[in-house]
């Protein structure tokens, strides 16, 4: 049976989630959201994600670095990467990308760790999940580099860029996920751009613990949550929510290939 609604982007292993798993997957359950993807950010919680993907039919893994971490993994290398996506519950290569507004790590070792990571996704085929902020032009453009030597699919998670920005990675075959972010009163130019993402390639998120949306507003964010954002979105693109319930669903589960093996 094919959940109602999916949270395609979670992180059920950080603090503020971790400590009342079984509660947190249950109320994200009764809510009306059937599965979600716990999406790693440094190689050693790698194993402690895939564990709570195996403890739970519905929830999925992924394996990757986060451009924040990219100081912390110099040797992190696509053979890796690829060797650990090949657990049964893992879904996706990432979070990776990059990161120059908060410059955690420095921006030449962001830039190696993205290009291991879209080599894995092109060699395994499982979705690229990236993240972005105040690099666009060298997102685009590597991302462009790269869909050159050969395709990959790829989500562009979180998203908070330009109309720009979606219209460059759109017309590379990504998928654009929306999180609680598009509810907030000043984003007003996100929510501008939400309408526009054409129907086929929209995802909806959490990015929990963190950004719950209105009305959740200073609560520690859950997969659960992703219910509103579902309902904002649908009120602000003129669509029925089940049908934008649906076409999210179908799209995750497209993307996300691997799911479709357990999902249900």
């Amino acid at each position: 049976m094919t959940p109602m609604l999916i949270d395609s982007h979670c992180h059920l292993n950080y603090p503020g989630l971790v400590e009342d798993e079984e509660a947190v997957i249950a109320r994200a359950h009764e809510a009306g959201v059937g599965a979600m993807i716990s999406i790693s950010t440094r190689e050693r919680e790698w194993d402690a994600v895939i564990a709570g993907a195996e403890r739970h039919r519905n929830v999925f893994a992924t394996v990757g670095i986060h451009p924040h971490e990219a100081d912390q993994h110099p040797d992190i290398d696509t053979a890796r990467l690829v060797a650990a996506a090949g657990h049964p519950k893992v879904v996706g290569i990432g979070e990776t990308g990059l990161d120059y507004y908060y410059d955690k790590s420095d921006r030449e070792r962001q830039r190696r760790s993205f290009r291991a990571h879209i080599a894995a996704s092109r060699e395994t085929q499982l979705p690229l999940i990236v993240h972005t902020r105040d690099a666009e032009d060298n997102t685009i453009e590597m991302l462009g580099e790269e869909m050159a030597e050969g395709a990959f699919p790829m989500v562009i998670h979180c998203f908070t860029g330009s109309t720009r920005l979606a219209e460059a990675c759109l017309a590379l075959g990504a998928y654009i996920s929306i999180s609680g972010i598009v509810t907030f009163r000043n984003a007003a130019a996100l929510q501008e751009t939400a309408r526009l993402i054409p129907a086929d390639r929209l995802l909806v998120e959490t990015d929990s613990p963190f950004l719950a949306p209105v009305p959740m507003r200073g609560r520690t964010c859950e997969p659960g949550y992703v219910v509103h954002t579902a309902r904002f979105l649908a009120d602000l693109r003129g669509e029925d929510y089940q049908d934008l319930e649906s076409i999210t669903v179908n799209n995750t589960l497209k993307l996300f290939s691997k799911m479709s093996e357990n999902c249900g």
